[in-house]
């Protein structure tokens, strides 16, 4: 067991407990309001055994996390904590939050979510939270305040400061954006909101499972750790397993195309202009240079791509690498839409092809060959003029999804 310490919002310390090997896969795990990182100490042993390194987090103003200098804990600031903390790790662990951890970890990862975390694991969360829900929640609090032998484990300034109002509607406005697989477990006796609740706020989740356990309230702090333990093992082994997936030559085409996207790239458009003198173009993101003398790059396009046959054909064409406020023009260029370049500002470049107004960089080309490339041809093009934007940042491209540069 290490002590390990992040800095949360604002510089704030934040401390946790890690077991297991910095070469497991991790899981980051997050108590509730009034907890501390204690109340998962069964839980991590039984992950360590699984082969998982295991981060148990204190929260701001629990355990042996710094407590807010001036008693203040609104929501919005645990959820930057959060966020802060997960762009610190090493890797993308598989979150499991309880209850008011739960809430953070939903809202921190509406946006953002798989370049954050691996995946999603809440407990005993309730999703509709209204007055009541809210008045037995800090009546929960201040009883365990009350019971603890050791009244200085957490600030008991929380309780006034956490402030729950339209909780509800960010709780659902974020669910859309958990793209990453989600396990959301609950006891059937939890007296904080009905299990049809929880399961109509699973229902809105792209990639989730309800579990509800039955004769039994909560599963971390109750008697039911066990059963707990045995649903998180069997999520994890399924959605996020120690064995990486592998490919055999002739097996499933799409686990070679997800080991493919596990390299990072830019996102391009490459255009050209048809014998009758309209402009084409499509997305593609398998663009490198190719030689400095000559100038030499190469882009490769799928055979059955509408515009094809007119890039094999044209004597020139461009290369527009995308900075990131140009999304919706690669998504418009991926389509099919016959008015690609009615929403897309751009004009013709030295050789009367389409330049990409506002691109990151743009390679105006001439073309100098082409190859088979199986599925694909490789389009290998002179450079004779390129320019770029050094104030923008790119537009990139990782397992399936676009992503942002993050300064750390």
């Amino acid at each position: 067991m290490s002590i390990v310490e992040f800095k949360g919002f604002a510089g704030i310390r934040l401390e946790a407990e890690a077991i297991g090997s910095e070469e497991n896969p991790s899981i980051l795990l997050i108590h509730g309001g009034g907890q501390t990182r204690s109340v998962w100490t069964d839980v991590a042993k039984a992950l360590e055994k699984a082969g998982r390194r295991v981060i148990s987090l204190d929260l701001r103003g629990h355990g042996g996390s710094e407590w807010s200098p001036d008693g203040s804990y609104d929501f919005d600031t645990y959820v930057e904590d959060l966020r802060a903390v997960l762009a610190q790790m090493a890797t993308r662990p598989v979150v499991v939050a309880a209850t008011l951890g739960g809430w953070i970890a939903t809202i921190a990862l509406g946006k953002d979510a798989a370049t954050l975390a691996a995946g999603l694991v809440l407990v005993d969360i309730p999703t509709h939270v209204d007055r009541e829900t809210a008045r037995t929640i800090s009546e929960q609090m201040r009883e365990r305040a009350a019971q603890s032998k050791d009244a200085s484990t957490w600030d008991l300034r929380l309780i006034d400061s956490l402030e729950v109002t339209g909780l509800s509607d960010r709780l659902a406005e974020a669910a859309p954006g958990l793209s990453i697989p989600v396990l959301s477990v609950r006891g059937a006796l939890n007296d904080m909101g009905s299990g049809a609740e929880a399961a109509a706020f699973v229902s809105i989740l792209p990639n989730a499972e309800f579990v509800e356990v039955e004769d039994t309230s909560l599963l971390v702090t109750g008697d039911r750790t066990e059963t707990f333990n045995a649903l998180l093992i069997d999520f994890l082994e399924r959605r996020q397993p120690l064995a990486p997936p592998e490919y055999r030559s002739g097996s499933d085409a799409r686990t070679l195309r997800d080991a493919l996207g596990c390299f990072a790239t830019g996102v391009t458009i490459v255009t050209a202009t048809a014998t009758d003198g309209s402009p084409i173009g499509l997305t593609a993101n398998s663009f490198t240079s190719v030689s400095l003398d000559p100038p030499l790059l190469l882009v490769c396009i799928a055979n059955n791509a509408g515009s094809a046959t007119t890039l094999k054909a044209a004597s020139h064409f461009a290369v527009n690498v995308l900075q990131i406020g140009q999304q919706p023009a690669s998504d418009r260029f991926a389509g099919k839409s016959d008015d690609r370049f009615a929403d897309t500002a751009w004009e013709p470049g030295e050789t009367g092809v389409p330049v990409l107004t506002g691109s990151l960089s743009s390679f105006e080309c001439v073309q100098d060959a082409i190859h088979d490339g199986g599925d694909h041809f490789i389009l290998v093009g002179r450079v004779i003029k390129a320019s770029f934007e050094p104030r923008r940042d790119p537009l990139l491209y990782f397992r399936g999804k676009y992503r942002r540069l993050h300064f750390a």
